[in-house]
């Protein structure tokens, strides 16, 4: 998460042009700054900024998303073409048991 940034030495030159001695610039400066910083600090508590996911996040979680997707295409594909080849030669090897028992019955009588 990036942090603020709070130039401290232009507040308080803006607080001095509009008649603000140089130590009420730097106590207000300084209660500003602190605010500024228990207030984020609220906001990271109450809606857990630190976890909050970036675009980047989601285009890198996309990119593992697709590169996933392909690699279980690609695993489908050779598992379908191995299961293709299993269905064949069962079939050969059935036909083959059905054709020599066929044969066998047939060469009895």
């Amino acid at each position: 998460m990036n942090t603020l940034t709070f130039d401290t030495h232009e507040f308080v030159k803006k607080l001095k042009d509009v008649g603000f001695s140089e130590e009420q610039a730097e106590v207000i400066t300084n209660l500003q700054k602190t605010t500024s910083s228990n207030t984020l600090e609220q906001a990271r508590h109450d809606y857990d900024l630190d976890n909050l996911a970036t675009k980047r996040d989601l285009r890198e979680l996309e990119l593992k998303i697709e590169l996933v997707r392909s690699e279980l295409k690609r695993d489908i594909a050779e598992t379908k073409a191995e299961l293709i080849r299993w269905v064949v030669g069962v079939g050969v090897l059935q036909t083959v048991l059905i054709t020599a028992l066929v044969l066998k019955l047939a060469g009895t009588h």
